[in-house]
């Protein structure tokens, strides 16, 4: 029998079709199930590679290439602007890719497993905790070619670096929260994934990712004041490419953002959870 297959060894709380899902109860069987989130985060970092040649290493050569093609792109236009380009434009686009493909494969995430909660009564909420879990992973592994490049062009690792796990949990939380509500919704409107991939390309050019946002017009910046991840960009990048800590004022509102985002987004996963069964 599978790993996953095993599940049903495990004591968790009987589920029945109608129920919404109780924050305590998922929790503690979440935790009781902790075999299957690891075989479900296992599954989620190697599928996506399987066939692949070189595996895993596209996690750390796939935002590498990409900076590659920006550097070529914009290189010219904000070479005077923004000094070794290549290390700002990773520094927000690590954090971008994974906000941006975790949430997109959570709203797939509930129907890919969909045979699964059917025949296994399962914590709902722990497909998508795999998943972020293994974006966290990606995330973790795709910063080693952000540190060669530093090291190779001479830009200097500071000691704010050590923050950076603090920023990176803070980006995970309001991920998370976000997974959370697409997901639930995504299970009952499968035209949300088109929607939102539209959604995320003209929000990455929204966002200073690739571009200062000192260039950004008077006039637009109330735009990047109410871009949240504007904010989670910014408190991402800050120890790595600035070299210091975030400031009190981006921590308290990235954290309330992230606090706010998983609230919101366990509040909508728990009322419409009980309805997942038809449409799975």
């Amino acid at each position: 029998m599978s790993a996953i297959g095993d599940v049903s060894e495990h004591p968790v709380h009987r589920y029945s079709a109608d129920q919404r899902t109780r924050l305590v109860e998922e929790w503690r069987d979440i935790a009781r199930s902790g075999h299957l989130l690891y075989s479900l985060v296992w599954r989620d970092l190697t599928v996506r590679y399987k066939r692949s040649f070189i595996g895993w290493f596209w996690t750390m050569l796939h935002p590498l290439l990409l900076t590659v093609i920006l550097m070529v792109v914009f290189s010219e236009v904000f070479r005077y602007t923004v000094p070794n380009y290549e290390v700002y434009v990773l520094s927000g686009l690590l954090p971008w890719t994974f906000a941006s493909q975790t949430t997109v494969t959570a709203m797939a995430a509930m129907g890919w497993n969909g045979a699964l909660m059917k025949r296994v009564r399962v914590p709902k909420s722990i497909f998508t905790l795999s998943v972020t879990l293994a974006g966290i992973v990606n995330l973790i592994l795709a910063y080693v070619p952000l540190l060669a490049i530093m090291l190779v062009r001479g830009v200097p690792i500071r000691p704010a670096i050590a923050f950076l796990p603090v920023s990176l949990l803070i980006l995970s939380v309001f991920t998370f929260g976000l997974a959370l509500a697409l997901s639930a919704i995504a299970v009952y409107f499968l035209d949300l994934r088109e929607m939102y991939a539209v959604a995320l390309t003209a929000l990455m050019y929204l966002t200073p990712i690739i571009y200062p946002a000192s260039i950004v017009l008077a006039r637009f910046k109330t735009f990047l004041t109410l871009n949240p991840v504007a904010h989670m960009i910014d408190i991402v990048r800050a120890p790595v490419f600035d070299g210091v800590l975030p400031s009190g004022d981006a921590l308290l509102i990235t954290s309330t953002l992230a606090v706010v985002s998983l609230i919101a987004g366990w509040t909508i996963f728990r009322r419409l959870s009980r309805g997942f069964y038809p449409y799975l």
